[in-house]
């Protein structure tokens, strides 16, 4: 069984990461794909709050698939 406190401390440094290690491969490349995306898009200010919004809801999908489990 999967430990939210880690799902959620994996996110927090690499999105993705999380959903990973709870065993949901496609979603987790699917993150890390859109994080990467929205970071080379920085340097253009809109990929700041997209970049965001992927890695909040990384940690929050990590964090409550784990504590499903």
């Amino acid at each position: 069984m999967a430990s939210p406190i880690i799902a959620v401390i994996l996110s927090f440094f690499i999105p993705g990461l999380g959903q990973f290690y709870t065993g949901q491969l496609l979603k987790a490349v699917a993150l890390f794909v859109l994080a990467l995306i929205f970071a080379a898009l920085s340097t253009i200010v809109i990929g700041i709050p997209l970049y965001l919004i992927v890695w909040v809801y990384s940690m929050y999908d990590a964090y409550v698939t784990a504590k499903g489990e």
